[in-house]
């Protein structure tokens, strides 16, 4: 299953990579740590590495590295703008609970 954007985070990510002028599409993976296990980690991506997975939605990149891709797989990844806080919000068909503070997961 493909990792997907909303429109609203294609919209996100391409502000953020014409800002830079630079830049291949969105890095996301994951980091272990927390209280659940893994957290979400999203960055820029000026590569693509030889075995990163390359999935297109709303014509912005997404690239998962190998490694990240099994607990990743199938998510749908939104950003949100709430009064002063704005953010990505993910949708993962494969975690099985969060911790309360809302930062880690765990499948």
């Amino acid at each position: 299953m493909p990792v997907t954007l909303t429109e609203a985070a294609a919209q996100r990510v391409q502000g953020y990579l014409e800002s830079r002028d630079t830049g291949e599409g969105l890095r996301f993976g994951i980091k272990t740590t927390g209280c659940s296990g893994y957290a979400y980690v999203v960055d820029l991506a000026d590569r693509v590495e030889s075995d990163d997975h390359v999935f297109e939605s709303h014509g912005v990149k997404v690239i998962v590295s190998e490694n990240a891709l099994e607990l990743v797989d199938g998510t749908e990844i939104d950003y949100r703008k709430e009064g002063l806080n704005e953010s990505f919000h993910f949708q993962n068909p494969r975690v099985k609970d969060t911790c309360g503070c809302g930062e880690s997961f765990s499948i």
